[in-house]
């Protein structure tokens, strides 16, 4: 783990550094409160052991500015090293957002003590952090195929349509489905429905741009949304799903299960306000007419 020691006293910090170095820590040096700033920055240590007085900016001052940074992913824990050693002081450097406070001479053990409780709260924290974003990733998306779920893709469209709205640009919107889906359920059982939910999935992501969406919109349908992507393009995009799709079996265990969709495309209004209701129902509209008019293709409706 990364430490940053700042402190205007070259003894002091070369006296830090090695203990921290035979503590297994990598140190980085600051002399002032600037250029402890500046690192922090660059290098992002979040164990931090900070002088009270330093030029350009002070212990306090630096505390302050970080915690003023906000947010649980940036989070510093910092250890004032200072000879100021009256209640006041204490109260005073911890009310500016320090964690911990060490007078000056301090016992080697005690450093490490507290670097050791510093690193603790940090890794916990980082730990908490990480299971906090997982537990918000499987609440956004489909646990299947991966793709955003039914509530977290449509919040998406409306947040691209009012986007396409004020900068006057084209959306398309394509809505799917398995053909013939309860067959293979049916006929292979529900894992290898399953596997051909995921392979399709995977054939339709790489169909399409890193910055359109797609989700689970239910069952064995999805929706896809292309931002500034105008009818023509739209066309060419259905073309090469159907066929991604078409041309190739999905393989589950022993069984090749030839697998087709059907698409519905609905469109923005350019130059006015389209209605996430009335897109979502157009799309689904043509996506039946597909159904109706032979399956493996793809319609239009219009708004």
């Amino acid at each position: 783990m990364k430490v940053l020691i700042a402190d205007d006293d070259r003894i002091t910090r070369m006296l830090v550094k090695s203990y921290l170095n035979k503590w297994g820590y990598q140190s980085l040096e600051a002399e002032d409160g600037e250029q402890a700033w500046q690192i922090l920055q660059d290098e992002s240590p979040h164990l931090v052991v900070v002088d009270w007085m330093m030029p350009k900016m002070d212990g306090p001052d630096l505390c302050r500015r970080l915690r003023a940074l906000g947010g649980a992913d940036c989070y510093y824990y910092i250890i004032l090293l200072t000879s100021r050693d009256s209640k006041e002081d204490i109260i005073n450097g911890l009310n500016a957002g320090a964690d911990d406070y060490i007078t000056k001479p301090f016992m080697p053990q005690e450093l490490e003590m507290r670097l050791r409780v510093g690193k603790r709260i940090l890794e916990l924290q980082q730990s908490l952090q990480e299971s906090l974003e997982a537990q918000r990733y499987q609440a956004q998306h489909d646990a299947l195929t991966g793709f955003l779920n039914h509530v977290e893709i449509l919040k998406t469209l409306e947040q691209e349509l009012s986007r396409a709205e004020r900068q006057q640009r084209n959306l398309t919107l394509m809505m799917g489905d398995l053909d013939h889906f309860k067959k293979v359920n049916d006929t292979f059982g529900h894992l290898a429905g399953d596997a051909v939910l995921v392979e399709v999935a995977r054939r339709i992501r790489n169909d399409l741009r890193i910055y359109d969406a797609v989700g689970r919109y239910g069952g064995e349908e999805f929706l896809m949304v292309l931002p500034g992507c105008t009818p023509e393009e739209a066309e060419l995009v259905a073309d090469r799903i159907l066929n991604s799709i078409s041309s190739q079996p999905v393989l589950f265990r022993d069984s090749v299960i030839p697998v087709t969709i059907s698409l519905g495309l609905a469109f923005n209004k350019v130059n006015g306000h389209t209605d996430l209701n009335e897109i979502v129902q157009a799309a689904d509209t043509a996506m039946y007419l597909a159904k109706q008019n032979g399956r493996n293709r793809y319609e239009i409706m219009g708004l």
